[in-house]
């Protein structure tokens, strides 16, 4: 059973959806449920998402998947019995997967998508559309890859400097001390060291003259780990 902001979170969305075709802002679902912050907003959608009436699409900003309504919301069917619901996808209209599907790969196929630039510095959004494309070694599947051009010098201790080409795995899970692209409440992606404290999680940089962020678990999605590096020389 949902709760009554569950429930009420749940037909805003899909409504919203269904109406104009836009996915609604977390301001606007925070107004919506006359919630003080949007730290309410993400543990209803982790609690729907846990509940099976929601799913996160992966690698996309502000994206959910509406897997189905309370059996309260699908009552008034047309005659002839009910139809099946199907799922509506919200996200950002502006948005694209950072990591796009890739086809399963062959020997002749080893390069993966260059999907825009992350910040290594002050957050900047991902530009989440391919600009490229970049071979790899044999040893890394390009169906679990991606690529992004660096922006900033936040990683330098780390040896990663600017217009570097990372290479990330597709992941929502990282140990403790990797280097990972960070989506921060939805809205800001960077490329930082990712530290566990206790409840909360800590996003280090690799240069003395950036400070280390600290965050809810439910403000940060892991959306990619470190495993490469090209640097280009000019």
């Amino acid at each position: 059973m949902l709760t009554s902001k569950q429930h009420q979170l749940l037909l805003f969305i899909h409504g919203r959806l269904k109406d104009t075709g836009v996915s609604p802002s977390f301001d606007e679902m925070k107004e919506a449920l006359d919630l003080a912050s949007k730290s309410g907003i993400h543990r209803l959608i982790t609690a729907l998402e846990e509940r099976g009436f929601l799913r996160r699409l992966p690698h996309r900003a502000r994206a959910l998947e509406v897997v189905r309504l309370p059996e309260s919301a699908t009552t008034n069917q047309p005659p002839g019995g009910r139809q099946p619901f199907r799922p509506s996808v919200v996200g950002d209209a502006s948005s694209a997967p950072v990591a796009a599907p890739i086809s399963k790969p062959v020997a002749a196929n080893l390069d993966i998508p260059i999907l825009g630039r992350i910040a290594a510095g002050v957050p900047i959004e991902a530009i989440q559309t391919e600009v490229g494309r970049i071979r790899v070694s044999e040893d890394l599947d390009p169906a679990l890859h991606y690529a992004l051009e660096v922006k900033g010098d936040s990683m330098i201790d780390a040896g990663i400097l600017e217009g570097d080409i990372v290479i990330l795995k597709r992941t929502d899970n990282a140990s403790n001390g990797e280097i990972v692209v960070a989506l921060i409440e939805d809205e800001e992606a960077t490329l930082k060291r990712l530290r566990r404290r206790g409840n909360s999680i800590a996003l280090e940089a690799a240069n003395p003259a950036y400070e280390t962020r600290i965050f809810g678990p439910d403000q940060v999605q892991v959306q990619g780990v470190l495993r490469g590096l090209v640097r280009r020389y000019h």
